[in-house]
């Protein structure tokens, strides 16, 4: 196994982590610290693991297939705490959640036909914001100005999560039609 699998492998054995210390209290307010440290470790792996995968030529189908489902579990996982932590409505974490499922599906389909859907900057930008999303309302820091800001990081998480899927379906709308090939 190479070492981007490996890294992928990584992320998803520090998922069960992140949430244990992120919602059971376990070393008290060094708890969200440590879940953070996670967080942030788990994300930057995922940098890691692709710029080595596509530097050394190491791209395998295990990684094509398990790198975008270990950044999904990460981030749903983050999202379904924060609703169990009573920071984020679960119809946001049903949009944000819905929207890669029905990404996810449409590159399927598409790869069922040939074709390769790319990242756009809509997508990019919306992983963006949730990233510094989730770090933030992992953080919980105190104070209205950090409380304007994470609500401001949120709701252009959740418009940019909207606007991506919209983007994604309106320049590969082609996919969806029955005689592509």
């Amino acid at each position: 196994m190479n070492l981007p699998n490996k890294l992928t492998i990584l992320r998803v054995i520090m998922i069960p982590f992140f949430v244990l210390f992120l919602l059971s209290g376990i070393g008290g307010e060094a708890g969200k610290w440590i879940a953070l440290v996670l967080f942030v470790v788990a994300s930057l792996t995922d940098l890691l693991d692709g710029k080595i995968a596509r530097k050394y030529n190491l791209v395998t189908n295990f990684g094509k297939f398990m790198d975008p489902l270990a950044d999904k579990l990460l981030v749903c996982s983050a999202l379904i705490c924060f609703v169990e932590l009573g920071r984020l409505p679960a119809w946001m974490v049903i949009i944000i959640i819905s929207r890669e499922f029905i990404i996810s599906g449409f590159r399927l389909i598409a790869a069922d036909n040939g074709i390769v859907i790319a990242a756009s900057y809509w997508g990019k930008f919306k992983t963006t914001f949730q990233m510094v999303m989730i770090v933030l309302l992992i953080a919980d820091l105190p104070g209205k100005g950090m409380f304007y800001l994470t609500q401001a990081v949120i709701w252009i998480a959740l418009g940019l999560t909207v606007i991506s899927l919209l983007d994604y379906l309106v320049k590969n709308r082609n996919v969806m039609s029955d005689g592509v090939k």
